[in-house]
């Protein structure tokens, strides 16, 4: 098998990406650009005790996705505990809706969003009463 142990967020300004991810997530950071060779910041998303897994902010090293066109790469999805607040944070640090909040019935809510570097990531609050 091989599990998934690490992301990574490609950005173009990474004190704006890591604002705009730690005041919407609470994530924190640590800069490991002398061991990686570019501006680079691991992200602790969680507690250790908490399932999850830890990524980091990469300095884009390209053109960024253009809107409108198909992703190429993988959307990370965050669990949130309350979904409409966790919107209005996203949306009010500068994120953008790119598919808007709609139940997995009996499961979750789940919606799509883009950073301020232009990325799809998505948001999901489990709740049984979803439809």
């Amino acid at each position: 098998m091989g599990r998934l142990i690490h992301f990574e967020i490609h950005v173009n300004d990474m004190e704006r990406a890591k604002n705009f991810y730690g005041e919407v997530f609470r994530w924190t950071f640590q800069d490991w650009s002398d061991y990686a060779g570019v501006p680079y910041f691991g992200a602790v998303t969680g507690p250790d005790s908490e399932l999850g897994i830890n990524g980091a902010l990469m300095k884009r090293q390209g053109p960024p996705p253009e809107p409108g066109k198909a992703m190429n790469g993988f959307a990370c999805t965050m669990e949130v505990e309350d979904y409409d607040s966790t919107e209005a944070k996203i949306l009010e640090l500068g994120g953008k809706v790119a598919l808007p909040k709609h139940a997995l019935p009996g499961m979750a809510w789940q919606g799509y969003y883009v950073d301020t570097e232009g990325n799809t990531f998505g948001i999901h609050q489990t709740d049984e009463n979803a439809k």
